[in-house]
């Protein structure tokens, strides 16, 4: 998708929609106006700020395009930065990619992994423990990227002076920390003031270190050398459960299945009753108690017409399912044991040769 095309003529909010009424205000609203200078850094305290591009039907926002080392960055280095992600990951209204960006959001930050409120029945000594951990990330690892060109980054690192390398070439010695491959001078780079400035990223390669997918809205968590998503820096903190996809701030959990579990929700899927210390059953990746497997999920023997348990040997054969033992699984005609030996079956008959079924089914 070639972005120009698509967004036609790109503008600043301020050129765009001035004097538009809100929405929701509608008829009330006085009108909007954006004014750009509003943006800097010195006169108010912003996590990022923020480019917005229209055109046409699409309008997307990109968060910390503009850097605090820079009063302006181009337009058109927005507008490459978008065409520099995948086609399908582009976060541009109406499309696949703002509907990727969506879902990433929820899946990478996760409210339950930031707001106790969010949570579960947590006790004061998890909420206590859960505003530590959070208080944690902020302080240690969480940082938003933000977009340079290459040469920008030089001119920081060589303390602001100096004009900075002109050419379209590889930049001398620097490459992108996830891919290894040569970073272009003009072109837009990310980097993570956490990682420091001897590290840049392509747009593309900006991606956790475990799920490999783009940060969204290039919020990252940075621990020991490692590039994370939030979902994945909370799982390299804490275990996460497997029936509420909370983080763990008890000191008592179960592991089962290789996941870990709250001890309340480690349960059984049919009843709720905990499972913890009893027999279960995966049925569809999902623990049952043994009554209700057997109520529910348990195969019948073919002979006995009794439910097979979840811990006794069977033999299945098709559709049918047989007790491995003496008095089920037998021929129907001589009430030979065929465990281990060669047999016939006939719906849910078993013979032991062509004699004895011969004397049975006719």
């Amino acid at each position: 998708m070639e972005i120009e095309k698509e967004m036609k003529k790109a503008t600043l909010g301020h050129e765009f929609g001035a004097g538009a009424a809100c929405l929701k205000c509608k008829d009330k609203c006085e009108g909007f106006e954006l004014h750009f200078w509003r943006f800097r850094a010195e006169e108010f305290n912003v996590l990022s700020k923020i480019i917005l591009i229209t055109g046409g039907k699409y309008t997307c926002l990109l968060c910390s395009l503009i850097s605090d080392k820079f009063e302006f960055s181009p337009l058109h280095q927005a507008v490459r930065y978008i065409e520099l992600l995948p086609p399908e990951k582009r976060p541009v209204a109406g499309t696949q990619g703002a509907a990727y960006r969506r879902q990433q959001m929820d899946r990478q930050l996760p409210e339950h992994d930031q707001d106790p409120s969010k949570c579960h029945e947590l006790s004061p000594a998890e909420v206590k423990q859960m505003q530590q951990y959070v208080r944690k990330c902020k302080d240690e690892a969480l940082g938003v990227g933000d977009v340079l060109l290459p040469e920008e980054v030089a001119q920081i690192q060589a303390g602001g002076t100096g004009a900075a390398a002109a050419g379209s070439g590889g930049t001398p010695g620097r490459s992108c920390h996830h891919c290894k491959k040569p970073m272009l001078l003009g072109e837009p780079a990310v980097y993570a003031e956490r990682a420091g400035y001897d590290k840049l990223w392509h747009p593309a390669c900006f991606v956790c270190c475990t799920c490999s997918e783009l940060l969204v809205d290039m919020i990252y968590f940075w621990k020991k050398g490692k590039m994370y998503c939030g979902r994945h820096y909370g799982d390299s903190e804490k275990p996460r459960c497997g029936g509420c996809d909370e983080l763990i701030f008890s000191n008592e959990y179960t592991q089962a299945e290789g996941q870990n579990w709250h001890l309340k929700h480690f349960c059984c899927f049919d009843c709720d009753c905990i499972l913890a210390g009893e027999t279960y059953v995966m049925e569809n990746d999902k623990p049952i108690c043994k009554p209700c497997y057997m109520k529910n999920y348990a195969v019948r023997c073919a002979s006995c017409q009794k439910a097979v348990e979840p811990e006794a040997q069977r033999v299945s054969y098709g559709e049918h399912h047989w007790h491995a033992e003496p008095d089920c699984f037998k021929c129907s005609g001589c009430t030979k044991c065929l465990i281990g030996q060669r047999f016939m079956a006939v719906k849910n008959c078993l013979f032991c040769s062509v004699e004895c079924k011969k004397k049975v089914m006719t």
